[in-house]
């Protein structure tokens, strides 16, 4: 097992996946704003797509599928682990008692579905019994759900042979990204390999925000970051510090995005699917008419990277020409104006790259599939009608982990 990406499109060996699962079930009309959904999924539905999407991965390429929940299972069969965990989370309900009571009637499997899914006093109270918690608010959270985890993109991203640990915009993501840094730096298949480049964020609201979506591989030397709604320009000069001192990356580019719902990220903008050829939302494209570019300069007496940062007033998609050669596009909607905006409302630029010029796309972006055919890619479609409801696609559902070496 490796962790290392230096491309968006190298042959996939190893990927992250969360299939969702019962915090699904804590979205209500009355919630989903506030816990980032336009819309309430229908969860079987959503199994069943998810389940013909990763399966897609395995088949098309052999990779190894990591799934979420069962990497945090193996994470708390340490006792002491799993302990202090459950003692952050619940430090504010009442004394160690109370998890160690918790902790002994439910089992790990138990607990680490608690962990994603969440759960509420009442809850609680048909296994736990007693006046202290007869007393709490029965239709409060001991632990919030977290129903955009089968959204693993945003929570880490794996850039050269280091991670990214995200500290997320809204606290309803934070969990996320500190449940991977504990797999990350406790599970056996990774501990010994993990580099963190930018650690999981606390709940200090100082903490500059970063988000996977927003990481793109350009190249073995080049990296992007979209500077977005929901990742700080100071997260993305702390990130290219680390970065241009400690690999092969020359050059980190800072993409300026418009604060919009449909461009949320970087790779709902554009990805990358083969060493000369994107798929990108032309509208956003023409939007984005800022990117700076940082370097490394020299290393100062304490060690840190000295960086030079040039900025541009220019279109992304110039930029893109000079960092790739004979650099071809294929537009979402296949170029016409009503596809086009209507397919990247469901993402029809995020398609998952496999190996170069193989993807995974959802099948209801049918226009956007047709012009990547006629550019000679092999796309694999999946299905897409509950998936497609938390307004992300195949590359936002996957943390790749290990790609050939382009």
């Amino acid at each position: 097992m490796k962790l290392n990406l230096n491309s968006e499109f190298g042959r996939l060996k190893a990927v992250i996946t969360h299939r969702p699962g019962r915090e699904i079930e804590r979205l209500t009309p009355a919630n989903t704003s506030e816990l980032l959904f336009e819309d309430v999924p229908y969860l079987e539905g959503m199994q069943r797509e998810h389940d013909e999407f990763t399966s897609l991965i395995r088949n098309a390429v052999g990779a190894e599928v990591y799934r979420l929940r069962d990497l945090l299972i193996e994470v708390l069969q340490k006792k002491e682990l799993k302990q202090q965990l459950f003692s952050s989370l619940l430090k504010s309900i009442d004394s160690r008692s109370f998890t160690e009571d918790l902790l002994a009637r439910y089992s790990t499997a138990e607990c680490a579905s608690m962990l994603i899914a969440g759960i509420k006093i009442k809850e609680l109270k048909r296994k736990m019994k007693g006046e202290f918690i007869s007393q709490l608010d029965h239709e409060a959270y001991v632990i919030n759900p977290s129903p955009n985890f089968y959204f693993m993109r945003d929570p880490a991203a794996v850039v050269q042979d280091g991670v990214i640990c995200s500290h997320m915009k809204f606290s309803g993501r934070q969990g996320e990204s500190r449940l991977l840094q504990l797999i990350f730096e406790n599970h056996p298949d990774f501990k010994s390999i993990y580099n963190p480049i930018y650690p999981a964020g606390t709940n200090d609201i100082e903490t500059p925000t970063i988000e996977g979506g927003d990481v793109i591989v350009l190249s073995a030397k080049a990296l992007a970051i979209g500077c977005s709604e929901r990742t700080d320009e100071k997260a993305i000069e702390l990130v290219a510090s680390q970065i241009l001192k400690n690999s092969d990356v020359e050059r980190v580019y800072q993409v300026e995005l418009p604060s919009k719902r449909n461009f949320m990220h970087l790779d709902t903008v554009f990805t990358i699917i083969d060493e000369n050829l994107i798929v990108t939302y032309p509208d956003a494209m023409s939007s984005i008419l800022q990117t700076c570019v940082y370097r490394k300069e020299n290393i100062d007496e304490k060690g840190n990277a000295i960086l030079s940062k040039e900025c541009v007033n220019e279109s992304i998609i110039s930029v893109l020409k000079k960092e790739i050669p004979y650099l071809e596009v294929v537009e979402t909607g296949d170029g016409n104006p009503d596809f086009s905006s209507r397919e990247q409302w469901y993402d029809g630029a995020n398609v998952f790259a496999l190996s170069p010029r193989r993807v995974i796309s959802y099948n209801r972006n049918k226009f956007t599939n047709r012009a990547l055919r006629e550019a000679g890619v092999d796309v694999l479609e999946t299905s897409s009608s509950e998936l497609s409801r938390g307004l992300g696609g195949p590359r936002c559902m996957t943390m790749p982990l290990w790609r050939m070496e382009i």
